[in-house]
């Protein structure tokens, strides 16, 4: 594999789903078979976390609050949080020997970007976490199952 695309954020499902690539891929390091690219995608969603902004707010509607954004403190704040994760996760991967670490940050529904990401970086594989809590099932885990659903590649969900 020459790509793998990794969607992280701040939740511990990004920890695993970083935890599963180095468990799956640690003893390629010796021999050099590793991905040529890893790809970071941090998704910047703004309105927050809810899970109902993301079935209530239509396309066009996300597209006009990111416009209204642009330029604001809110916004700054949002791309300093994005790059200090994408940050924190490529100095886990280079510390374990990585590299060839690319990261991306875009802005919009979290699966539509990951997905997007996907194709426009040409990856063979999407590496993504699922909260996998039993309360959230209904909810949470939308966005992996989103993305393995709709995706033109293989997806692992990490666990």
């Amino acid at each position: 594999m020459k790509k793998i695309l990794i969607a992280i954020d701040d939740t511990k499902g990004s920890l695993q789903a970083v935890e599963v690539l180095k468990n799956l891929l640690g003893d390629c390091l010796e021999c050099g078979c590793v991905p040529e690219t890893i790809v970071l995608v941090y998704v910047k969603k703004p309105g927050g976390r809810s899970v109902m902004s993301d079935l209530l707010l239509s396309t066009s509607e996300m597209k006009t609050l990111q416009e209204s954004l642009k330029g604001t403190p809110y916004q700054t704040q949002m791309d300093q949080r994005a790059e200090l994760v994408l940050n924190h996760f490529k100095d886990i991967l280079e510390k374990q020997g990585f590299t060839g670490i690319k990261p991306l940050a875009t802005q919009g529904h979290p699966a539509e970007e990951i997905l997007r990401a996907a194709k426009d970086e040409d990856v063979e594989m999407i590496v993504i976490g699922s909260r996998g809590k039993r309360l959230h099932n209904l909810w949470m885990g939308s966005i992996s199952r989103e993305v393995s659903n709709n995706a033109e590649v293989a997806v692992l969900i990490a666990k």
